[in-house]
């Protein structure tokens, strides 16, 4: 129990290191090879924050614990919103200025109830992996043409800023991408060694170890972007990298997980993880269109947001130790 404990905090300190190395060099990378700035935020940057839920999400699955890969995206999405938004807007309020992620908005809501139509049948098999991974597809050349053809939105303004600060040399660039990645499997697979162990050892799901210990270790490093971002007054950016990663996360890492292994889902992911994770995706849409009042997340708002997932996290945490371990 001990080491396994050991692995799941050193390997979670690795992921994040590991994370945000892949980011800087994907970034400058991309930046190099004259990619707009838009591209580099909402694609490049999305896949560089998602780079450890779907890598853990990946290695899960093929070692025979889907619960883990499906815990880790649908824990992750609550974590982004109602952690990180919530935290990040106790900090300074979000103001949502970006015409583009205002069209994510929906799009996000859309996947979410598309994700809802899957997990009725109680299984997510190869089909619904490969539509998952089709209209990820599909999103990733559509936001790719949005870059290219709409280079004056405000976040891409803020993303340009933020490359150009962050600057590093073509060698290092290269080297940040490929050793960020290397360093991100490896760190993924003594992280989910330990997961798995302390599963077995506690007596508790992979579902349950997912949607807590480890959806909220890969969710650190859109933590600590997001929170550096709303310091500087880049509240676009600390929006854009919730709606990207939730894209990512509901589409590329149960898409790459199911397409590994099917997998069984237990009703209460439905009932429980998929409805709290659709409550704040609807509360995240509605602060992002206004709807006659500013659009933004006023300081109650986040304090709201953060408590629904303290809420959640007690429900779970509840619900286990009284013996209803789910997956």
């Amino acid at each position: 129990m001990t080491l396994a404990i050991a692995a799941v905090l050193g390997g979670l300190l690795l992921l994040i290191v590991s994370a945000d190395r892949f980011v800087d060099g994907s970034a400058a990378t991309a930046r190099y090879a004259g990619v707009p700035p838009l591209v580099i935020g909402m694609v490049i940057v999305g896949f560089g924050t998602s780079a450890p839920e779907m890598v853990v999400s990946a290695i899960s699955a093929a070692q025979g614990n889907p619960g883990l890969a499906l815990g880790n995206a649908y824990g992750s999405n609550i974590a982004n919103i109602g952690l990180i938004l919530g935290l990040t807007a106790l900090v300074s309020p979000i103001a949502v200025h970006s015409q583009v992620l205002r069209k994510e908005l929906p799009v996000l809501t859309a996947v979410t109830l598309l994700a809802a139509v899957q997990l009725q049948s109680g299984r997510i098999d190869r089909l619904d992996a490969w539509l998952l991974l089709a209209v990820f597809a599909i999103l990733i050349t559509w936001t790719t043409f949005q870059g290219v053809r709409r280079r004056t939105d405000s976040y891409s303004t803020q993303v340009a800023q933020e490359v150009v600060t962050h600057t590093l040399s073509l060698r290092w660039a290269v080297f940040w991408l490929v050793a960020g990645l290397i360093l991100l499997v490896v760190s993924s697979r003594i992280l989910v060694w330990g997961a798995v162990e302390i599963a077995h050892e506690m007596g508790v799901s992979d579902l349950v170890i997912g949607l807590t210990i480890v959806a909220l270790g890969t969710s650190l490093p859109e933590l600590a972007s997001s929170l550096a971002a709303v310091r500087k007054g880049e509240h676009d950016i600390a929006l854009g990298n919730v709606l990207g990663s939730n894209l990512f996360n509901t589409l590329a890492v149960v898409g790459i997980a199911g397409a590994i292994r099917p997998m069984t889902v237990a009703p209460e992911v439905l009932t429980r993880d998929w409805l709290v994770m659709a409550l704040l995706t609807l509360s995240l849409f509605a602060v992002g269109f206004g709807f006659g009042r500013p659009a933004r997340i006023n300081r109650l708002e986040g304090a709201a947001l953060l408590a629904v997932y303290i809420g959640y996290m007690a429900w779970v945490a509840a619900v286990t130790l009284h013996g209803g371990n789910f997956g």
